[in-house]
């Protein structure tokens, strides 16, 4: 691994490092192999019209686009490499992470002349927390399985002098808060919900132009082990002067610490409505028992039922709750002479069936038969944000909910591709076809 250390200057002088090819396929993981085969089964042939672009990532983000350098290897030469070899003017480029900020880059200094179309997937354009974390402390860019001796105590060795890993690093839009306020404004949300800090830093400029809805508690993830603990981090008066119209609160019921969370956050509850607030209940199950063979029933449709009808009964005026992801948490939780909470058989043979819309509308319908507006959460982001978005508000209408809230999946995403996600949810409630099932 100490072959792939950079001098201090940050340029390779190192003639036994070559870059073949891109990553394929490893151990039967995926990388870009599905890509490319799907490619070839549009008519696309390898090394004829489709072109693979392999780089050292080490190095700096401008040399590879080209940028003062006659590099072979770089993508400029590349680009004119494949023009004169299939005598055209114009190639189109698909690039991902920061393939797309090294594409960027060339366009920058070469304009878009000899490109027709680019297809940027999953670029880092605000910068990548992971790029700090492997300067500070490592990371083994969960890699260690098919590379040996790659570990994060490595990584953090070997970076310190790549060019590429402080382009990479995070930029000030990437932690500006208002940039999730214009999100929201952009895609012509509700309202928006966030932290006191994220939220009164900008209520002075936004609390008029769009309702907030100020977070009250949260987890602050320092302490070992994890806990599914929420302290108090604001008051429902600091929401109220900023001009707040909402509080929203989060109980992990289930959880050892649930009690006292229940107690904090409905005496909060009973204030926000004095002030003529209204609340938001993001209700969690978690409890690592309700893991049971191989199986997640925090996630149960009869266990996430009930915690939406204990967070009505606090006089939440909407319940935030993930989809269910199965059913029987009850059932399992009881076995072996187990006694867990309260149940009837009926809940599962009459009131459900293992259809999701079915498992999503017992939910409503612990929220006192959908007086009480249930919204779903959108989720962590991942490959298919928008499919997966779409999917859940579908799930959500038609089993008779009232929304999304969608967080990681728009704002960990550029502008352009985060106000596509919210519009394309605001599209399915405002769809007359896309009835309650």
């Amino acid at each position: 691994m100490n072959q792939l250390i950079l001098p201090d200057n940050g340029i390779s002088n190192e003639n036994n490092i070559v870059v073949i090819d891109i990553f394929r396929e490893i151990d039967n993981y995926d990388f870009f192999q599905d890509l490319i085969t799907e490619l070839e089964n549009e008519g696309y042939e390898e090394n004829k019209d489709l072109f693979v672009f392999p780089y050292d990532w080490r190095l700096d983000i401008s040399y590879i686009a080209g940028e003062n350098n006659n590099d072979p290897n770089n993508l400029a030469n590349n680009i004119l490499k494949i023009k004169n070899q299939l005598g055209i003017d114009k190639v189109d480029v698909i690039a991902h992470s920061m393939g797309g900020l090294v594409a960027k880059k060339y366009i920058h200094l070469f304009g878009t002349s000899s490109i027709d179309k680019f297809i940027d997937i999953a670029s880092p354009h605000y910068g990548s927390p992971k790029a700090f974390k492997i300067l500070q402390y490592g990371d083994d860019l969960g890699m260690k399985m098919f590379i040996f001796g790659l570990d994060s105590n490595r990584t953090q060795i070997i970076s310190q002098n790549f060019p590429s890993i402080y382009q990479l690093l995070p930029s000030r839009d990437y932690f500006d808060p208002e940039n999730i306020v214009k999100l929201a404004l952009e895609a012509k949300c509700n309202a928006v919900a966030s932290t006191l800090g994220t939220l009164g830093i900008v209520s002075k400029k936004y609390a008029d132009k769009i309702p907030f809805i100020v977070k009250i508690n949260h987890n602050d993830l320092l302490r070992y082990p994890n806990d599914y603990d929420e302290a108090m981090f604001a008051d429902v008066q600091q929401a109220y002067d900023m001009g707040a119209v909402a509080i929203g609160a989060t109980i992990y019921f289930g959880s050892k610490e649930s009690k006292r969370q229940i107690s904090e956050v409905s005496e909060a509850f009973a204030e926000a409505h004095r002030l003529g607030m209204f609340t938001i209940l993001w209700c969690y199950v978690r409890n690592s028992a309700f893991k049971v063979g191989g199986k997640d029933y925090n996630e149960s449709a009869d266990l996430t039922g009930q915690a939406n009808y204990l967070g009505a009964t606090i006089e939440a005026d909407i319940v935030k709750q993930k989809l269910p992801s199965l059913n029987g948490g009850y059932l399992v939780l009881n076995k072996d002479g187990h006694n867990f909470g309260k149940y009837d058989e009926l809940m599962y043979s009459k009131l459900s069936t293992d259809h999701p819309i079915d498992l999503c509308r017992y939910q409503v319908a612990n929220c006192f038969m959908g007086r009480v507006g249930m919204i779903s959460s959108g989720g962590a982001s991942g490959k298919n944000d928008l499919k997966d978005a779409v999917y859940t508000a579908v799930v959500n209408k038609r089993a008779g909910g009232s929304g999304l809230i969608l967080g990681r999946k728009a704002f960990k995403k550029s502008m352009e591709e985060g106000v596509k996600i919210i519009q394309t949810v605001q599209d399915v409630y405002a769809c007359d076809e896309i009835t309650i099932a």
